[in-house]
């Protein structure tokens, strides 16, 4: 409809949703492309909700409406099945196996569902799911899960590996860059099988 191509990141404050939609932003800009972002921010210090669209080669403003987007990294599963309904009829979902739970789920009592009721909501969509903290520990920091997500849904972003990676290389502190690096290409790795 737009004859671009529409990814949502998805996550809670301090899991460096942000710095990925930026280096997608990054490597776009170094292949040329158009692109268009946005981000919503939640309370990062409280585990609020965070989002970002990034819109590549769309021609139009740089919010994803419902039922439109292409691929969504959910960085939390719960956050995955909040923004699911974002996903279009045949996108793709890469989701880190992890769920962070919610702080008003403990003040308020609220019900939460479990691991496997998630996985059983999403599993009508295309979904890989990636333990992106094993592999930023094996990388060499948990902080890197997030280029590990980039890295693993990297096969279906249509950006060149280089492309992302020097992008990643650009905007990670220096002295995270040879973990960074390590985080992507063994994301990449595990993203194969998905």
């Amino acid at each position: 409809m737009t004859g671009g191509y529409d990814i949502m990141i998805v996550g809670i404050g301090g899991q460096g949703t942000i710095l990925a939609s930026n280096i997608l932003g990054g490597a776009c800009l170094i292949e040329k492309r158009s692109v268009r972002g946005a981000e919503t921010h939640g309370m990062a210090q409280r585990g609020g909700s965070v989002e970002s669209h990034i819109r590549i080669d769309g021609r139009y403003g740089p919010m994803i409406a419902p039922g439109t987007a292409d691929l969504l990294i959910g960085f939390d599963m719960l956050e995955a099945l909040r923004f699911s309904h974002f996903l279009k009829d045949g996108g793709r979902m890469v989701v880190n196996h992890r769920m962070v739970i919610p702080t008003s789920v403990y003040v308020q009592k609220l019900p939460l569902p479990s691991e496997e009721e998630i996985i059983s909501q999403l599993a009508g969509k295309d979904l890989c799911l990636i333990d992106a903290d094993a592999i930023a520990r094996e990388a060499g920091s948990p902080l890197s899960a997030n280029v590990v997500m980039l890295g693993a849904a990297s096969h279906h972003i249509p950006l060149a590996a280089d492309s992302l990676l020097m992008a990643i290389q650009r905007l990670v502190p220096p002295n995270t860059v040879v973990i960074n690096t390590k985080a992507f290409e063994l994301g990449r790795a595990a993203g194969q099988t998905c």
